[in-house]
């Protein structure tokens, strides 16, 4: 979601500054700034430039400014419309200047207060009440000092936040803080950073250094600090800063979109990569520990909720063990019934989804033991915080919309069901190694699939011209449904809903015209034939199917019915395949009604917060 970049060094870091908000356009944000402070100027004075523009627009007016200390930031509206005044940085009173991620839920009340105290507000966000609190607190405090005014005030914030402060007359000292939301410092040579995600930094320092929950960053040129929650300064641990970030050379591609679509063999494969049987190890689990687990427990959002939909049908099926799927919005706030002996696992791309996070330190609240990640970013929040982990290795995902991440995150949670029926005895040494043949046989079978992009072009001509879709599946492939339809309203904003076609008798039928299509995921499985008869009921009624069937299915073209048909039927790993022409369809649609594919309206990439 919003992005912080922060630096203070001997040099001008305003190039730095924009570069790594370059960096970080891929999370979605709907306006960008910078606040620096030139120290070898007398005067200190705090300049800054903000735009609802892309980064590349900040970037031009940046050619005017310098600055050795400074912080930059890209946003997400969560408090105020998106424009120039709500765009962070927020000054108070020409001397403190502010980014912020996440929300201050009680900034109503702080704001009331700090307006009978005189304080003026220029926008309508919730963060202008940090700058202000800590202009109060600074310009109170004799002899005045940035850090004990930061500390001060972040008692009062409820909320989520990862912050970086400056202030006019102390030029040499970028403050960062954070609770709730991640922060990174990274060390180099003559200067040092702040970010909330190291990828803005990646190649820039030697190391870097992930802030816990209630620490203080103090940076300088050529020193740093970290207090504690409780303001004792601590030693934490130093890791190696990635060397450069991932490529994110668009290559023969329009968008980063269809780039990372057409990258989904490869994620696999890589994902695949030296995995030689089932079992703990690919958790990195104890294999005691690992016997123990007699229930799942999967919390998710979004398009990771649909992966981890797709997971019950096979768990249960395949592993036969217990498992309850929970959207993580829902689940910290609802009375549950826990288990302490479930297994808890959490499934997100960044590994830092606010919502997820915060799900997971709920359940372990509650006395869950055992906890594992599937996610793609090693250093996330969700790996260190929990018991075991599994990575997929989609590579650097740009486009809002997720693709690779998803079908890499289905077939983590494949590797888990497989791993759990062995434990089970469900799987023996003969079937382990079918199974692991079928599984290095995704690439091919991914790229054939791929290779339906014309014929899904021809469709997403009329998809371009309505306004409202209607997706069907039955059974595993419902969840994949689902994500069709998410992927459609997310990147073209057509109304679109997915429903187990067996429904479609219980309500959905009643919007069923000649004028709004209705997309069918028909695999050939035992529901082939029910499905068959759903897809009848939609027939009569004048609807127009658009049927995306395996090769055997004896489903043809005909009025009312068009069909395009994958090349195979991949039994239980049919989901990984049948969502890939949904996610050409999406995109090839949005390219149609003209939308910003890679960062559509209103959304964000890493939902950092509630």
């Amino acid at each position: 979601m919003c992005g912080i970049v922060g630096a203070a060094s001997s040099k001008n870091i305003v190039p730095v500054l924009i570069e790594g908000l370059r960096r970080l356009e891929y999370r979605g944000y709907d306006s960008c700034g910078f606040a620096v402070i030139n120290g070898a100027d007398a005067k200190h004075e705090i300049e800054r430039a903000r735009t609802t523009a892309r980064v590349s627009e900040l970037a031009e007016q940046g050619n005017h400014f310098h600055g050795t200390l400074g912080v930059a930031h890209t946003r997400w509206a969560t408090h105020g419309k998106p424009d120039t005044q709500n765009a962070h940085p927020h000054i108070s009173n020409q001397l403190i200047a502010v980014v912020h991620n996440g929300i201050i839920e009680n900034y109503e009340t702080l704001r009331t207060e700090l307006m009978s105290s005189g304080y003026v507000f220029d926008s309508e966000t919730d963060t202008e009440v940090i700058a202000h609190l800590i202009h109060q607190a600074y310009i109170a405090s004799s002899p005045r000092n940035l850090v004990a005014a930061v500390k001060s005030v972040l008692p009062r914030l409820h909320g989520a936040y990862a912050i970086g402060v400056i202030a006019q007359d102390c030029p040499d000292t970028l403050v960062g803080a954070r609770v709730g939301s991640p922060l990174v410092v990274a060390l180099g040579e003559n200067e040092n950073f702040l970010a909330s995600d190291a990828l803005a930094l990646a190649g820039r320092a030697s190391s870097m250094i992930y802030l816990e929950e209630g620490d203080v960053a103090v940076l300088k040129a050529d020193h740093i600090e970290i207090l504690d929650c409780a303001g004792t300064a601590i030693q934490r641990e130093q890791r190696p800063m990635p060397a450069q970030a991932d490529s994110v050379d668009l290559g023969p591609y329009q968008h980063y979109m269809q780039k990372e679509i057409f990258e989904q063999p490869r994620a696999v494969a890589d994902t695949l990569a030296n995995i030689t049987q089932f079992g703990p190890n690919l958790f990195n689990a104890d294999p005691v520990t690992w016997q123990q687990f007699d229930q799942i427990l999967i919390l998710a959002c979004g398009t990771s909720y649909y992966s981890a939909c797709v997971a019950k049908y096979w768990l249960e099926s395949i592993a036969g063990i217990a498992t309850q799927v929970e959207i993580a919005s829902e689940y910290r706030y609802r009375t549950t019934v826990p288990n302490p002996k479930a297994l808890v696992v959490v499934v997100s791309q960044s590994g830092e989804t606010a919502d997820t996070l915060a799900a997971l330190r709920h359940a372990k609240g509650l006395g869950h033991l055992l906890t594992l990640a599937i996610c793609n970013v090693a250093s996330s929040a969700m790996v260190r915080e929990t018991d075991w982990h599994f990575l997929t290795k989609a590579g650097t995902e740009i486009g809002v919309a997720s693709t690779k991440a998803f079908t890499t995150q289905l077939l983590a949670l494949y590797l888990l069901t497989m791993s759990v029926a062995k434990r089970q005895g469900r799987v023996d040494a003969k079937e382990e190694k079918q199974q692991l043949n079928a599984l290095r046989h995704l690439p091919k079978a991914l790229n054939s699939v791929l290779a339906l992009e014309p014929q899904i072009i021809a469709w997403s001509d009329v998809f371009a011209k309505c306004e409202n879709a209607l997706f069907l599946g039955r059974g595993l492939h419902y969840p994949i449904a689902l994500e069709g339809a998410l992927k459609l309203k997310e990147i073209s904003y057509i109304h679109a809903e997915a429903y187990p076609a067996g429904e479609l008798k219980h309500g959905p039928l009643a919007l069923v015209t000649d004028k709004m299509p209705v997309v069918t995921v028909a695999p050939n499985d035992i529901l082939l034939e029910k499905l068959k008869s759903n897809m009848q009921e939609v027939k009569a009624r004048g609807g127009r199917l658009y049927v995306f069937a395996d090769l055997d299915t004896e489903i043809v073209s005909s009025e009312g019915i068009a069909v395009i048909r994958l090349p195979e039927h991949y039994g239980d790993l049919s989901p990984i395949l049948h969502v890939v022409p949904l996610q050409l369809l999406a995109y090839h649609t949005a390219c149609a009604r003209g939308t910003d594919v890679d960062k559509p309206r209103n959304l964000a990439k890493s939902v950092t917060v509630e």
